[in-house]
């Protein structure tokens, strides 16, 4: 039988002697955010823009300055390894854990790595202050992990989740709007730890209100579409893919329902939706290439279920519970609208288990509202108007590791990635930082339209690298 915290003790074994250099933070230090991909940026937007306490005072209150306006931030995306969605359907939760553990020590540590003349060298960075955790799969499956590892090294640095703090904003929203149900539309990881259902039925008993009524979607694809995972999206192909993961009809767990193709109403321009043709040119099979039809897909799939369940209450809540989702918001209101008003032979379809009006909760806000307090209550929060530049890592795969499987776009294979084992000690990535050939153009535009701030921040830095 494995033993999870077995392998959490091997851990902290093996990057105590590091950390153990480590016992104190400055207040000039940076505060790290971490997610999987760059969905996280949502979060250090919400860091660069709130404003909604004194900054002198530290009290509640708009003062008309950014509450972090003195801060700097370390933004790190585990590119390589995500999605991380699919660690728990793979029975790979230890190694997931094992991945945000060395990502946090990463984070903590002083070094990153880059490239100069085809050789890698250590190049040097600040410990971070504070921990963010932009990513609900790993607050879900790994923050009570972290916080044990920053224990037993005795850090006084606090690792903030965003999966309470998407709980509180549903239900801020449910004690002040009709009661509904409440959609949770997150990652397949996600959906299976039950950390938002379990959060949700604690958090309305402490404060009193009935028991909520609770419906989820793993978003399998969503995610990684919108960071260009090429198991599920390939923004140049023109012709179905084996290589290919996604909702399909002849995927069993996600299937496409040929009965719902008009309720779907799939985007077919350009590439976006790839089929298996017969010899007579008749399509026996579906591909979804592009982040759009994940999302028609997704909420189709999630409002059947609520119809065959007949759920007692429409929803008019729905918490964006992977941090990449707040991309797409334009495209899920659309299309919620669009399921309100479908009919069929029977009438409005949806009309029974969907609001006219669903509030999309996105925990990035009430995130920075956490993290904030928790600053302050720590005493750690910087003084001094001189500040250094935000920087952005990601991780790519290690070509030196001999073992190491690439796809024809230089990231890990599918079955290379999940077939790992937790406890092996192995370097599988890098530690760079963000540049212009390990994000995607069509990210950029995304991160450019949805979040002026931080794309700025990145703009300013990669500019002229890369390309």
């Amino acid at each position: 039988m494995y033993c999870s915290n077995c392998i959490l003790f091997i851990f902290l074994l093996a990057v105590s002697p590091i950390q153990a250099q480590l016992k104190t933070v400055s207040r000039a230090a940076p505060i790290g955010v971490f997610d999987s991909g760059t969905g996280g940026l949502t979060v250090l937007e919400a860091l660069l823009t709130i404003d909604e306490f004194n900054n002198i005072t530290g009290e509640p209150g708009k003062d008309g300055k950014p509450d972090f306006d003195k801060e700097h931030f370390q933004y790190l995306a585990d590119q390589a390894n995500m999605p991380y969605g699919n660690y728990a359907a793979e029975n790979k939760t230890p190694l997931l854990k094992e991945h945000i553990l060395k990502n946090m020590q990463f984070l903590l540590g002083d070094s990153f790595e880059t490239a100069a003349n085809g050789t890698w060298k250590q190049a040097g960075k600040s410990g971070v202050k504070m921990l963010v955790l932009a990513c609900n799969t790993a607050t879900a499956f790994a923050l009570t992990d972290i916080r044990a590892f920053l224990k037993n090294d005795q850090y006084p640095v606090a690792a903030i989740g965003v999966i309470d703090a998407g709980v509180k904003a549903a239900l801020q929203y449910q004690s002040t709007h009709q009661r509904g149900a409440i959609g949770v539309f997150a990652t397949a990881g996600t959906v299976a730890s039950n950390g938002y259902p379990r959060t949700l039925l604690e958090m309305a008993a402490q404060k009193g209100m009935e028991t909520p009524v609770i419906v989820s979607q793993g978003g399998a694809g969503l995610a990684e579409s919108i960071d260009r995972d090429w198991s599920y999206y390939v923004d140049t192909a023109t012709r179905y893919r084996k290589e290919y993961k996604g909702p399909s009809i002849k995927n069993a767990q996600y299937k496409i329902d040929t009965t719902l193709l008009s309720i779907y109403h799939f985007n077919q321009t350009g590439n976006k939706l790839l089929c298996e043709y017969d010899d007579k040119g008749a399509c026996q099979d579906i591909q979804l290439n592009d982040p759009e039809n994940y999302v028609r897909y997704h909420l189709v799939s999630l409002l059947e279920k609520m119809r065959q369940n007949k759920t007692t209450l429409p929803m008019n809540t729905l918490i964006l519970g992977c941090t990449h989702y707040p991309f797409m918001r334009p495209i899920i209101q659309q299309v919620l609208r669009e399921l309100y008003d479908y009919q069929d032979n029977t009438g409005y379809r949806y009309r029974d288990y969907l609001a006219k009006e669903v509030a999309q909760i996105d925990p990035s806000y009430e995130t920075a509202k956490e993290a904030y307090l928790a600053l302050r209550a720590m005493n750690l929060a910087q003084e001094t108007t001189k500040k250094q530049e935000n920087a952005f890592f990601i991780t790519i795969p290690n070509r030196s590791l001999s073992e190491v499987q690439l796809q024809e776009d230089g990231w890990f294979t599918y079955q290379y990635k999940y077939g790992r084992q937790a406890g092996e000690s192995k370097k599988y990535v890098r530690h760079v930082p963000f540049d212009t050939n390990n994000i995607s153009s069509a990210t950029y535009q995304r991160i450019h339209a949805a979040l002026p701030n931080a794309y700025g921040q990145i703009e300013r830095i990669v500019k002229g690298v890369g390309k």
